[in-house]
This record gives structure tokens, sequence and C-alpha cells, in this order.
């Protein structure tokens, strides 16, 4: 089978997106998508998106994280798969589109930024000093004085194959205030199963956390710099929880290709 792919990267957390409206990309299996992510024998990538149509919003998106798993929802990936809708013709700058938490609208700000609006959070739940929420992914984010000390692959799994987390696994956030309105953030990505250089779902978790914990210091529009990039997350206080939670940052088409599996 040969599949005519797009890769799209958001602040360094890339992607293999394929138009699958006609329905002829069904039959791609868990290893075929891990093939294609390989990133020493396939296209290399975080994960796969494929485009399906809906019969009410402009389209679907599916993500499979890179171990070939069909995800939960990816920041990163649903502003890139708005980015590539643009492209090629199925939208103009805004778009309605459903992801695996729901509907989802987004915003063209440029060609290569777009602005997300993510699910509402109502839960937040203390752990040790961190913070345990679900931003349409599961996230622990844990403050730390010097990010730089941290090794995030090995501290990330040690988390995220805890025993509270093993079973169904967890997206483990390291984040170091810089000041009330800008963070560092390193993210553990379960399916990655590594470090990965941003997470949009993780800079959401991780902006919420700073805000709950009252070290964002009442602030609602945070600056999350992580290792591929910057991403700018807004929100508003509901009677329980955040509303109105917007994810907004690079979409940069890179380049497209065809592969054979």
């Amino acid at each position: 089978m040969k599949i005519q792919f797009d890769k799209y990267q958001g602040a360094g957390n890339d992607f293999i997106i394929v138009d699958n409206r006609s329905g002829i990309y069904d039959l791609i299996t868990t290893s075929q998508f891990h093939s294609m992510c390989n990133r020493f024998k396939g296209v290399g990538a975080d994960g796969v998106i494929l485009i399906e149509s809906h019969p009410v919003l402009d389209f679907e998106m599916r993500y499979f994280n890179s171990d070939g798993n069909l995800s939960t929802m990816c920041g990163n990936g649903g502003r890139c798969a708005v980015a590539f809708a643009q492209r090629h013709n199925m939208i103009s700058k805004k778009t309605q589109f459903l992801a695996v938490d729901g509907p989802h609208e987004a915003e063209l700000i440029s060609e290569t930024e777009v602005r997300l609006q993510m699910q509402d959070v109502d839960t937040l739940t203390p752990r040790d000093g961190a913070i345990i929420t679900d931003t349409g992914s599961p996230h622990i984010v844990l403050p730390l004085d010097d990010i730089k000390l941290i090794n995030v692959k090995e501290e990330g799994a040690v988390i995220r194959y805890s025993k509270a987390f093993k079973t169904k696994g967890i997206n483990v956030n390291f984040i170091q205030k810089e000041n009330a309105n800008t963070y560092t953030i390193r993210t553990y990505e379960r399916g990655v199963e590594n470090e990965t250089l941003a997470c949009g779902t993780g800079a959401v978790a991780g902006a919420i956390a700073m805000h709950s914990l009252g070290i964002s210091e009442g602030g609602t529009r945070l600056l999350m710099k992580a290792l591929g990039g910057d991403l700018t997350i807004d929100f508003e206080i509901a009677e329980q929880g955040y509303k109105n939670i917007y994810l907004q940052g690079p979409a940069t088409f890179v380049y497209s290709g065809i592969i054979s599996i």
C-alpha cells in the first residue's frame, strides 16, 4: 500500500498527516502506524493523524501515537490537523472538527499559527505537591526549582510506570516558573515513551496547574516554553475548574511524501 502524506510539526511535536476522507486507509494496522513513525526505518514522527469525513463538522481527526495505538486528544496534533485541512482546501480560516474527546473549534491566526479551543477541565487532583488533571489526555504536573537537573526520560518513566499509573499510563510534565506568566516545561509522553519536544495537552495542563496552585499569581494567559517552541494558553475560571481554554502556537508544514507499507 502506498500512502500520500504531509509532515507537520507544532513546536517540534511532529506528525504524519493523511487524508483518509475516502476511507482507503482504514485497514492500516497498529504495527504499520508504528513502522511509519520509526525515525530510522520510516518517515519518523511522534504520531500519525488521519483526517476523516464527518456528517456535520468540517472533518474528524483520529490520532495514533508512535507506538501505533489509537490515542487520546493531542493538542499540537489538533493544531497541525487544522493547518493541514486549510492547506488542502477543506476549511477557510475557522473550523469545527471532531476529536476523540469531542468537538473543537479552531482558527488560523496566520499560515503557521493556530488557536485551538480545548475541552473544559473540571477536575484537578493534588498529589504530593503535584497536580493530576485531564486536558483531553491524562497528565501529572510537577513543579521544579531547576528543570535542567531532571532526566525527563528516566524520571518520567518511573512515574508513568508506577503502580498508580501503570495500567492506563499518564503523561508526565516537569515545569519551572520563570515569572508569573512564563514557564519552562518538559514532557514525557506515554505512547511515545520518551521526552518529546513539546506537548500541547501537557502545556494546557501545566498552565492550569500553575493557576490552581497559585503559582501564576492569578494570571490566566500563560506562556509555556517547551524545547521545540513556545505555546500560549489562556483560559477562564469556571464555577468548578476552567472553561474557554485555548492553546495557541505554531503549526508548520514540513514536506509531502509517499510511503509504501
